[in-house]
């Protein structure tokens, strides 16, 4: 009698069998999630601009923000760099989930345009509002449905744009401040 341990018998088709039968379940996995998945909806986060601003402006930066929101927009999210000329970026969606943004930022319009508009905008008409912080707009559009309007201020570039409605834009345009918002009051314990 021997004393060696018995051999597992390894042969090419039990190799290819047990990898087909694995893909079989892998496969029949799939097609089970598949049948059983409801429609999946992601939708974009609420952010509050103004808890983030008002952080950003304590910490010593000037920044420009739009007052409120129109009915039925809101923020999905805010950049914010600080510096000695700080950067804010405000993504927001309208109501008819359309995209506007705003852009405050030392770089200068031609390379804010370029970045977030188109490489080549054309340009438009100025518009000039009753209301917001620049009254005077320089108006950009491009080939694809976006228009960015662009002001001065303080030696930095404001850029209001999205594939929003012209008018939207200049309405959240026309609601930029830099009032600094109050300091929030701590919750008794």
């Amino acid at each position: 009698m021997s004393e060696q341990p018995g051999r597992y018998q390894r042969s090419a088709s039990g190799m290819v069998g047990a990898l087909l039968v694995t893909l079989l379940a892998i496969l029949a996995f799939v097609a089970f999630r598949a049948c059983n998945r409801t429609d999946l909806q992601v939708k974009p986060d609420h952010v509050d601009y103004l808890a983030e601003v008002g952080f950003a402006q304590r910490s010593g930066a000037d920044l420009v923000y739009p007052s409120s929101l129109p009915s039925g927009w809101y923020a999905t999210s805010v950049d914010f760099a600080p510096g000695t000329r700080p950067t804010l970026g405000l993504s927001m969606l309208t109501a008819a989930n359309e995209y506007a943004g705003l852009r405050q930022s030392p770089l200068s319009a031609a390379q804010l345009l370029t970045t977030y508009v188109d490489a080549h905008p054309t340009a438009g008409a100025p518009v000039r509002l009753d209301s917001g912080v620049v009254r005077h707009w320089d108006t950009w559009t491009d080939s694809g449905g976006d228009t960015a309007l662009v002001a001065r201020w303080h030696h930095e570039t404001l850029m209001v744009f999205g594939s929003a409605p012209q008018s939207d834009l200049e309405t959240l345009a026309g609601s930029l401040t830099d009032v600094a918002l109050p300091t929030p009051s701590a919750s008794p314990s």
